[in-house]
């Protein structure tokens, strides 16, 4: 019989009930015990769930309460020593490796933050040494196994594979495949126990087979072989997703694994290699539902793909799934009410997935295609091609028209920074990422306001009150760029799309970004326009409170393209112009209203980067263009800044370059700087805003933290170049934490000048 499997699911809860147990237990409200009792119930109801939809094949150990991947690391006990004061006390250790702590006896930074593949989840990246010594920290992934085996689902464990955990880290002198003889032990360890409690099969994620591995594609077979020795009677499945095997599918089919599960939506076309490949006593576990997108499944193309795999392969070797965890998509379609019935009918959550992967499974099994389901996909399929809401002809037109001349500034650079000088910036300029706090209060007024008990007059009289008492903040703390804390948008991407045709909305499609971090993307269904300002008139009333420059903050079109659910029927490429055109507009109407400084944020074009570099270029270059198609339309006295978070940029540093931002910021603070190495040796021609403290940890740094950071950069960036700000945005901290932390900072700067003013002056008369 086929089997209807899942590699993931979502851990937050279909209302967030992980956030809001992690957010009490961070503050104090509620203990240990009772963060754990929501584990457990959120754990054995996704378990049922998945049982009930269906699914033979459930995962455990899935779950997290915080990331998979700090999972991991806390399993091999690959803990820095930076935390070793906190002794035995488990929980505390973990959040501290995750957030940082600070308290009276202990004040340790957080690990380094990333984001995982070209996804918009976030991980922990792992620390290693040369002289690292793993061992069986944690028995999480048996614990979680025996607790799903007791209420009576006998579930398929998840581990991070080995070679993807080290290649996913940082340390051990570059060289981090030097330290797997000492880890392997430690996952022997892990499968054994496993094992012993009764476990048939385990699953080893090893997303880094969709990569190019070069040398370090050896690792494989040793590690495996080690494995497999180790446990002869375990089933281990080897999981790849996010894209197709390529040069690397003849040596993971020679692996000695039991099953392969393989990504055929990202990368459809590696079937006919992977079943000639694969022996055919292996499972091949084929990924036909897109775990990554929410669009409902077209199930006869995917029961098309099964027939094709069910010719030449026995019926139990042969496995249905998601193509990845559906960690990245909400939990469950059917509550919704917001969206309409045509719009919810192409659409697809979580549950709703895991039916489509059982319908499948039966289907392949029957050869009967005429169940509901089916009929279904069907007309959703139909609907979504025919209706005149997916298509605007003025939109497509306007896309097709747009030159080159439009992605191109008036000046060149050089001539721009003297155009600049207007704005009377200081050395070393102070600023922040764009949002303040979001208090509760903040919080209550938009929730009053959409549950009609607050009139719009009342909101909106509440919000230019929060941003006068924000602009007055931001003088009495002393920075030179002010912004006006963003205070009425609900997200960086929602708020943009909830004014932009062509978008719509869930009311409870929730997904993980990092930790308690839960984003609700945006769906782009249909061509994107703005039918009219959508931030102009805030930006101009916090311009009128104050005369220091106010920065106009704009997400831009390939943030909002990555952080949203975007349609399948085009390239995402067009998609990107049409939002860039929407951007565009808006950047033209607060450059009309006074605005001097527009940010137009892109944290997550690193993110779209194909897992391939052979498809880098193409990719690099429609993205750039979209960018600068969203800000080249200004005079050259209009400073264009633009800020990127959590990613690596060293191999892309030119098409950042290429991006012409007038000013770009980035995270550096947990990196120690490291990443500007990379735009120094590139000798990056604008200027540059490297991260001092990080806002991601309720920390607050100490001055000479911020002075050390600041020396690091003016080492490699002419301190002519250089910006002072957060690594991100304020919108998640509090006020206790945001005033204290920016002080120090303005403090930081101010000690720079004094020291870069002092070198310059002359020296005494002889």
């Amino acid at each position: 019989m086929t089997v209807a499997a899942n590699l993931g699911f979502p851990r937050i809860g279909a209302h967030r009930e992980l956030k809001r147990a992690l957010e009490s237990f961070w503050n104090g409200a509620t203990n240990a015990e009772a963060l754990l009792r929501t584990a457990r119930t959120l754990r054995q109801r996704h378990w049922e769930l998945q049982r009930s939809r269906g699914i033979a094949g459930v995962p455990s150990n899935d779950f997290t309460l915080y990331d998979h991947v700090l999972d991991a690391s806390a399993m091999v006990g690959a803990i820095p020593d930076r935390y070793a004061p906190l002794g035995d006390d488990v929980l505390a250790t973990y959040f501290a490796m995750a957030r940082g702590q600070q308290s009276a006896t202990l004040d340790v930074p957080a690990m380094e933050m990333t984001k995982w593949f070209d996804t918009n989840y976030h991980y922990i990246v792992p620390e290693f040494s040369a002289d690292m010594r793993f061992r069986l920290a944690s028995t999480k992934p048996v614990d979680e196994y025996l607790e799903a085996r007791a209420a009576g689902i006998d579930t398929r464990p998840v581990l991070l594979g080995p070679v993807s955990l080290l290649l996913l880290g940082k340390g051990a002198a570059g060289a981090p495949l030097a330290l797997l003889d000492r880890l392997l032990p430690v996952y022997t360890e892990v499968l054994s126990r496993l094992a012993q409690a009764g476990a048939t099969w385990v699953q080893l994620d090893e997303p880094m087979l969709v990569t190019d591995l070069g040398e370090a594609r050896r690792a494989y077979g040793p590690a495996y072989e080690t494995l497999h020795a180790a446990v002869p009677g375990l089933n281990l499945l080897l999981a790849t997703y996010f894209g197709g095997l390529g040069d690397n599918l003849s040596m993971v089919a020679s692996l000695p694994v039991h099953g392969l599960h393989v990504d055929l939506v990202r990368a459809p076309g590696q079937l006919d290699q992977v079943l000639r490949a694969l022996p055919a006593d292996r499972v091949l576990s084929a990924g036909v539902i897109d775990g990554k997108n929410i669009w409902r499944a077209d199930l006869d193309a995917a029961y098309g793909l099964l027939r094709r795999i069910a010719q030449v392969r026995a019926p139990d070797r042969l496995w249905v799934a998601p193509s990845c965890s559906l960690l990245h998509v909400p939990v469950h379609l059917a509550p919704e009410a917001r969206l309409d019935a045509e719009l919810k009918s192409w659409l697809a959550f979580g549950a709703e997935k895991l039916d489509e992967v059982s319908a499948l499974a039966h289907a392949v099994d029957t050869g009967d295609t005429s169940a509901p389901l089916f009929e279904e996909s069907r007309r959703a399929v139909r609907s979504r091609r025919e209706s005149p809401r997916v298509h605007d002809a003025v939109v497509a037109r306007r896309v097709l028209e747009a030159t080159d001349v439009m992605r191109s500034r008036r000046s060149p650079y050089p001539a721009r920074r003297v155009a600049q000088r207007v704005l009377g910036l200081p050395l070393f300029p102070t600023t922040t990422i764009g949002s303040f706090p979001q208090t509760s209060q903040v919080r209550a007024a938009r929730a009053e306001l959409k549950a009609g008990t607050r009139t719009r007059v009342q909101y909106e009289t509440y919000l230019r009150a929060e941003i006068t008492r924000t602009i007055r903040a931001q003088e009495a703390i002393g920075l030179d760029v002010l912004v006006h804390g963003e205070f009425e948008r609900n997200d960086m991407v929602e708020y943009f799309g909830e004014q932009l045709s062509g978008f719509a909305f869930s009311d409870n499609g929730w997904v993980q970004s990092y930790g308690s971090r839960c984003v609700k993307p945006p769906i782009i269904f249909g061509d994107v326009s703005r039918p009219k300002a959508m931030t102009t008139e805030w930006s101009r009333y916090a311009q009128s409170l104050t005369a220091r420059p106010v920065k106009g903050m704009l997400t831009g079109p390939v943030t909002i393209l990555q952080w949203s659910f975007v349609r399948d029927d085009q390239p995402r490429s067009a998609t990107c112009d049409q939002i860039a055109l929407a951007i565009r507009d808006e950047v033209a109407d607060l450059e009309a209203a006074g605005i001097r400084i527009i940010q137009i944020d892109e944290p997550a074009i690193r993110e779209g980067l194909p897992l391939r570099r052979a498809e880098w270029p193409a990719y690099l270059s429609w993205a750039v263009r979209s960018f600068r198609l969203a800000a080249s339309g200004v005079r050259d006295e209009t400073q264009i800044h633009t800020h990127m978070c959590y990613s690596e940029f060293n191999d892309i540093v030119d098409s950042v370059a290429a991006m012409d931002a007038d000013v770009v910021s980035m995270e550096t603070s947990r990196s120690r700087m490291e990443l500007l190495d990379a735009f120094a040796r590139f000798s990056y021609p604008n200027e540059i805003g490297p991260g001092v403290y990080d806002i991601h940890s309720p920390r607050v740094p100490h001055d000479d933290e911020m002075v050390d950071l600041l020396h690091r950069a003016a080492r490699v960036i002419d301190p002519e170049y250089l910006w002072v700000n957060p690594d991100c945005g304020l919108k998640t901290r509090r006020w206790e934490e945001v005033t204290p932390s920016l002080e120090g900072m303005v403090r930081a700067a101010r000690r720079l000048r004094a020291e870069v003013e002092a070198q310059r002056a002359p020296g005494p008369r002889a």
